[in-house]
């Protein structure tokens, strides 16, 4: 290996780090994992619509594989997911109303990170005998 060699291989390999730090002007470059964070919320928790179901949740063969028994979960409480906003963001779009909202259609769901814990976390916790009030309470002590 010749010198030119390494200091290549130690330039790439300081590349992340040196392009994290890059501004322009005294903006930084947008965070690429920032849809990955919870945003705090600041609206309370939906009310449960009394006739909500779980129609409009995505059916199982139209969601990645890794995600059909969250899918499948999120539609055995649709009533307890519509009751819990959204810590991703996605709650202050247009359209969307509850986490139940980010299973249904176009969802966010499949692809975001906070939107599928926050599912998980609901469907653990209903299914460990927690009232909608402990759910919401432990959403909140998770993601503020």
């Amino acid at each position: 290996m010749t010198g030119s060699q390494t200091s290549r291989r130690a330039f790439l390999g300081s590349l992340p780090a040196i392009l994290a730090g890059v501004t322009i002007g005294w903006r930084r470059f947008p965070d690429p994992h920032a849809h990955h964070r919870a945003i705090p919320r600041t609206e309370p928790h939906p009310d449960p619509r009394p006739d909500v179901d779980a129609s409009d949740i995505l059916p199982s063969d139209q969601v990645p594989s890794h995600l059909t028994s969250l899918y499948d979960g999120i539609r055995q409480i649709p009533h307890v997911a519509d009751g819990i906003r959204c810590s991703c963001g996605c709650a202050d779009l247009e359209g969307f109303r509850s986490l139940l909202t980010c299973f249904e259609g176009n969802g966010m769901a499949t692809h975001c990170e906070i939107c599928q814990t926050e599912g998980r976390m609901v469907v653990r916790l209903h299914d460990a005998g927690r009232t909608l009030e402990q759910i919401r309470a432990a959403i909140d002590a998770r993601f503020g």
